[in-house]
């Protein structure tokens, strides 16, 4: 469910109702690597090595922080949206920026395509490092997006969020090919049954 224009907001839409149930895609440790992957945030052979290291069960517990993170991200949008953020917000960012203290990553001299590369690697210690892609992200939307074009879905019952990024800022659905023919749809039934 990578509708939202802005990775920070699909972060969000891990969970969500899409169609009638709610579908939590980071419900245990095994989800949160496959959204991991599947969002670009980390490789397959980053995450082969933190599964290799993990305990049993801490997979598990780092996913419950992943969606504690996502519900203290999702009630920051909420206070924030459709407004463009103001100073006063950098007060509201402590538990991000605790997370992103925790680091370990670092930049190396490699040779891409033939040619001298500055690369970032990071150290994958723990399981606990997944939340760092993660939360890199939710500072990279809080820093470069303007709050003011996120919106909800006006899909009946959807709770995907978007960034509108369209020139008019007309968008109203996550997706036109679900939420977008389902309300035409509902449209033209009314008028069918008015006619």
């Amino acid at each position: 469910m990578f509708v939202a224009d802005d990775l920070g907001v699909d972060f969000l839409n891990s969970i969500a109702t899409p169609v009638d149930v709610a579908v939590d895609w980071i419900a245990d440790g095994e989800g949160l690597l496959r959204w991991l992957e599947q969002s670009g945030l980390m490789s397959a052979e980053a995450l082969n090595t933190v599964r290799a290291q993990a305990l049993p069960g801490e997979l598990d517990a780092v996913a419950g922080q992943a969606r504690a993170l996502r519900e203290w991200f999702r009630d920051f949008i909420n206070r924030h949206i459709g407004q463009a953020l103001s100073r006063k917000a950098f007060g509201e960012l402590t538990p991000l920026n605790q997370i992103l203290a925790r680091d370990e990553q670092f930049q190396q001299v490699a040779l891409v395509d033939g040619a001298l590369a500055l690369e970032s690697h990071r150290r994958w210690r723990s399981a606990e490092s997944l939340l760092l892609p993660i939360a890199r992200t939710l500072a990279e939307t809080v820093c470069s997006a303007d709050f003011s074009f996120v919106k909800h879905c006006e899909g009946a019952g959807c709770t995907l969020l978007f960034m509108d990024k369209t020139n008019r800022r007309a968008r109203r659905w996550c997706s036109m090919a679900v939420c977008g023919n389902r309300a035409k749809q509902a449209a033209h039934r009314a008028r069918a049954a008015k006619g």
